[in-house]
């Protein structure tokens, strides 16, 4: 007999699936569009006219992750940037171990990363943060039910920004399998990353975990929360989200300060 906290996970994930599937829709519908848009602009330019044409500065999907529709699933919000550039060039050490140290107004927050196992995210975080690319940003989303994640990153807080270029998933396997519903347990303590709901499409978000989640092994672990810090973020989750709402911004705000990745 299905519980009815396995009914509730089962749930969870059908709407994060199906939230995904209208995400990628709207995004190749913008594409699409501007596409379109830049088209016209280039002929009637061609013709010696001029064209004023008007763009939504929301940077892409509307954010309704406050709502409490039913179709506004509580898990991590994807990154929508698409790849424009390359990743970072490699330049941290793969056999070493970092910190991703991070000053917000709640708090330090102290995430272990061992390039060894994620590389290429260590290695793009650091590239990040020596430019100073977290410095000033919120964490744009809170989930209280279902799954439970602080979701930080998006230089635009919004859910849909990012770096301008994408990086692998890594260490998905150190998740253990997934069981008959399809997703492991990613603990209270893991940091992880964010992405589209495609393989390889991880930008600048990542989400961290302060309760047991069922997940899809679908997110790239890369990091772990010291005591201390996961009692910051425990404190954000039981203050719970804006409006009363179980997925949306935090009712405590949390802004990154500082971001610093340096070498242990």
């Amino acid at each position: 007999m299905v519980s009815s906290d396995q009914r509730r996970r089962q749930l969870a994930r059908e709407k994060f699936e199906r939230q995904q599937q209208r995400r990628e829709k709207a995004r190749k519908k913008a594409k699409q569009r501007n596409t379109v848009i830049a088209a016209v602009i280039a002929v009637v330019l061609a013709s010696g006219g001029a064209v004023y044409a008007g763009v939504s500065l929301g940077g892409g999907d509307k954010d309704d992750s406050a709502s409490p529709s039913a179709e506004n699933s509580p898990s991590p919000e994807p990154s929508q940037t698409e790849s424009k550039a390359p990743e970072p060039e490699m330049a941290i050490d793969k056999k070493a171990k970092y910190t991703f140290a991070i000053e917000t107004n709640e708090g330090a927050i102290s995430i272990a990363m061992d390039a060894a196992k994620t590389p290429h995210t260590v290695n793009s975080f650091k590239s990040l943060a020596d430019k100073g690319y977290f410095d000033g940003t919120k964490c744009h989303r809170l989930t209280t039910q279902g799954i439970f994640v602080l979701q930080c990153g998006d230089p635009k807080g919004d859910g849909t920004g990012g770096p301008g270029y994408t990086i692998p998933d890594e260490n998905l396997t150190s998740l253990g399998k997934a069981g008959a519903d399809g997703s492991v347990t990613y603990r209270a303590g893991t940091v992880a990353m964010a992405n589209t709901g495609q393989p390889g499409t991880g930008g600048s978000q990542f989400f961290l975990v302060y309760k047991d989640t069922k997940l899809p092994p679908s997110y790239t672990p890369f990091g772990t929360l010291d005591a201390k810090s996961l009692k910051v973020v425990e404190a954000v989750g039981k203050a719970g989200v804006e409006g009363g709402a179980t997925d949306g911004a935090p009712k405590k705000p949390v802004t990154i300060e500082k971001a610093t990745v340096p070498k242990v």
